[in-house]
């Protein structure tokens, strides 16, 4: 891949080198994070959000489950689905519109954890808002475990030595 501000760069599309020949491409996988030639963290996101819904769907029932306790459903949540998602948070720079689709995906999950809630007068069943929610979940939010992990990794890179390269 050519990452260049330059938008000519790198216009041919392919690489030759021996006897080999390699393909010029606008996005790869590599070490399981997706890198653009825009160096944009949207596409590593949507990956990470599929990835996570793939892990959410063979658990959902589980989830639902009135078997199992609240405590338990969100140990789930936070040990099968959450560390997939969250792959290589530390290097993201989050903006309004990807901090609101994460959110999204951890509402979603939550409210099959906690569950509608029945409305006292009514009797009709309805799903939790986005207070509800955060106030049944007394952890950090999804963005603000993304936030902490990224403060806690440039720690580490301010910490590392002079001669130790990057």
């Amino acid at each position: 891949m050519i990452m260049s501000r330059d938008q000519n760069a790198g216009r041919s599309h392919s690489m030759k080198t021996d006897n080999s020949s390699i393909e010029r491409v606008e996005e790869f996988k590599y070490l399981g994070t997706t890198l653009t030639n825009k160096n944009s963290i949207q596409e590593e996101i949507k990956s990470r959000l599929k990835l996570g819904n793939a892990c959410y769907y063979p658990v959902q029932n589980l989830l639902s489950s009135s078997l199992l306790s609240k405590k338990l459903k969100i140990k789930i949540y936070r040990t099968i689905i959450l560390p997939v998602v969250l792959y290589g948070c530390e290097t993201w720079s989050l903006t309004l519109r990807e901090e609101c689709r994460l959110r999204v995906f951890e509402n979603t999950v939550l409210r099959r954890v906690f569950g509608p809630k029945r409305n006292e007068v009514t009797g009709e069943w309805r799903k939790l808002h986005n207070e509800e929610l955060s106030d049944l979940y007394s952890l950090p939010n999804i963005a603000r475990v993304v936030k902490s992990r990224r403060m806690r990794w440039a720690g580490h890179a301010a910490r590392m030595g002079e001669g130790r390269g990057m």
